[in-house]
């Protein structure tokens, strides 16, 4: 059965803003602090059409395209996640925002993760799902049998994008279909997605950020062995992650939550959105004096 669209819906403007090298497609709604919304793959800004709503009833909600996805700049590089943390503080910037809460998810998550770290003067807070933080330890049983098997595809120059072309509505939709274990997802948002990811370049841009999770890895490393994440941070897991982010993040977080939601795919924000906006606005307004 098709979803519905959402009971909250918001007014959305789309702006372009300079960042980095790049012009950066970003959704904003709403008034008040700031909350970042970074997507991942196979995603645009929409993975967030569920939530936007309601909380821009009492925030100002930033969702940019990532560096390369939607309606952002498909640029030539800079698919590690310290450009990509940096392309972040720059919209922040160009937004007049000094501090934001971040939420994120899948390639969306070290990028956050990273921005904290670097900045913990800028991210009031940290809601960070269903992804893995380089090689830090932690992910042991959920890589027990390796990395998922696109991880690999993705990772070789040029084969995917060759490989896929002209057959991206097939692959997109096996990993909506997936990540909601079979549930799927609005119309409107399939089909924006697929629209996304339909191109040779397209298709480069998405695989850019797994060829360069060796070097994000590596930017990782170096910020935690110098820097503890001090912001509060609540991470939430499904299926297939799970509490492997959480462990991830134990040893090197002063402040954190973690909670699984049960019978929840990988893509959260569509595939079970009350249940993330039950445990994450209340994580957000933690912060806000009474």
């Amino acid at each position: 059965m098709p979803r519905t669209p959402p009971l909250h819906a918001a007014s959305i403007e789309l702006r372009q803003i300079e960042t980095n090298g790049i012009r950066a497609n970003v959704a904003i709604a709403g008034s008040g602090p700031a909350v970042v919304l970074l997507h991942g793959f196979p995603h645009t800004w929409r993975l967030w059409s569920e939530i936007i709503g309601p909380l821009s009833a009492q925030y100002r909600v930033i969702a940019p395209d990532l560096r390369g996805f939607g309606a952002t700049s498909r640029a030539s590089d800079g698919y590690d996640v310290g450009t990509l943390a940096t392309d972040i503080a720059g919209i922040l910037d160009a937004l007049g925002e000094p501090t934001a809460a971040v939420v994120a998810i899948d390639a969306g998550t070290p990028v956050a993760v990273l921005l904290a770290l670097r900045h913990p003067d800028r991210v009031r807070r940290l809601v960070v799902m269903e992804a893995l933080l380089g090689t830090l330890p932690g992910a042991e049983d959920f890589l027990v049998a390796g990395p998922p098997w696109w991880f690999g595809f993705h990772a070789v120059p040029g084969l995917a994008e060759t490989v896929l072309l002209g057959h991206e509505a097939r692959y997109i939709e096996w990993f909506l279909t997936t990540g909601t274990r079979g549930r799927g997802v609005r119309v409107d948002i399939h089909d924006a997605f697929i629209d996304a990811y339909t191109g040779d370049d397209a298709l480069r841009c998405a695989f850019s950020y797994y060829r360069a999770l060796p070097t994000s890895a590596n930017q990782i490393d170096h910020a935690v062995a110098t820097d503890r994440l001090t912001t509060p941070t609540l991470a939430i897991g499904a299926h297939p992650v799970g509490d492997a982010l959480e462990r991830q993040l134990r040893p090197i977080a002063e402040d954190l939550t973690g909670h699984v939601i049960p019978d929840c795919g990988h893509i959260i924000p569509l595939d079970r959105p009350q249940e993330l906006l039950s445990l994450m606005l209340p994580f957000l307004a933690a912060e806000r004096p009474a």
